[in-house]
């Protein structure tokens, strides 16, 4: 059996138990944090690299000749170069479908928070609003009843699949769009077409050169002015700075995102500085924590001692 670091377990954030981890491989070394240098040192001699965020770059992997597995704690690769691995000839894994419960449960969380304009009645009452009010309740922003809305789905993966299921349950009619990029072969409608009867988008795609400000200036300009937004998916999708200039001209009704185009945003946001001057919008920022129930991060672990089981099991 091999031996393993992992390179930012605190990542995985607390309270997570490694047994499934440790019990796949010889000898399991953990590192809370490192950086690209120092994980150079730490990774000295190991067959498998367990990593999270910790950036993986073609100099780093020529000075690893014992490396074979790189094992992702997450889903997207990109802090990983593919082609030196290839080229060095060590496989890289990743997990999937860990948190389609945790990350659903968020969306919808956000979507109803929106709809029920949780942002500006919550800055209402820390106002003194409904304490001076003459009447029993507030009802300054009108809210949205999401039984019959439309729901424009962008990604109908497993996440997307689930997102859409909840929502019906609500009485929602969801539609997902065509692959951005792809609309000439694909039999779904284009978001283009669907933009302007959406009262709801919600966001569950990769962010590539067809979807990097998928929603912009102008397709924004053609949305029903009470129109939703909410991305969980990546940061850049959204032209963030155009659909909050949108927010705040009344051309959209609401805007929710779990992520942001740097993160964290060490050098700030526009979003966060709307948040920050206590401007009254029906706006929400999450910090990228749509995933982080313990059962889903447990499940980063669980699917993680499997992807090394079953390398060790094609390559013996």
């Amino acid at each position: 059996m091999p031996n393993a670091v992992i390179l930012d377990a605190q990542s995985l954030g607390p309270n997570i138990d490694l047994t499934a981890i440790r019990s796949a491989v010889t000898h399991l070394e953990i590192y809370q944090q490192s950086s690209t240098e120092q994980a150079r040192e730490r990774l000295a001699g190991a067959e498998i690299a367990i990593v999270n965020k910790v950036k993986l770059d073609a100099d780093t992997l020529a000075q690893l000749p014992s490396l074979r597995l790189i094992c992702v704690l997450a889903t997207g690769l990109n802090n990983i170069d593919l082609d030196a691995a290839k080229a060095h000839n060590i496989t890289v894994k990743n997990v999937s479908a860990y948190g389609t419960a945790s990350v659903s449960q968020h969306t919808l969380m956000l979507m109803l928070s929106l709809a029920n304009r949780l942002p500006r009645y919550q800055a209402d009452i820390a106002g003194g609003k409904w304490q001076t009010s003459d009447f029993f309740c507030l009802q300054d922003h009108p809210t949205l009843q999401l039984a019959g809305k439309q729901l424009v789905m962008v990604g109908q993966g497993e996440l997307g699949s689930e997102v859409a299921r909840l929502a019906e349950a609500f009485g929602m009619q969801v539609t997902f769009a065509a692959r951005p990029g792809n609309e000439a072969n694909d039999q779904r409608p284009s978001l283009d077409e669907l933009l302007p009867s959406a009262d709801v988008i919600s966001l569950h795609c990769p962010l590539n050169d067809a979807t990097k400000h998928l929603l912009n200036k102008e397709r924004l300009a053609v949305a029903k002015p009470s129109l939703l937004i909410v991305n969980c998916a990546r940061g850049g999708i959204i032209d963030e700075e155009a659909a909050l200039e949108a927010l705040r001209n009344g051309s959209i009704g609401g805007l929710a995102v779990d992520v942001l185009p740097s993160e964290p945003p060490k050098d700030g946001h526009p979003l966060l500085d709307a948040l920050a001057n206590a401007e009254p919008l029906n706006l929400i920022v999450t910090p990228h924590n749509a995933w982080i129930t313990p059962e889903a991060r447990q499940n980063i672990v669980g699917l993680t001692a499997d992807n090394i089981r079953s390398w060790l099991a094609d390559s013996h």
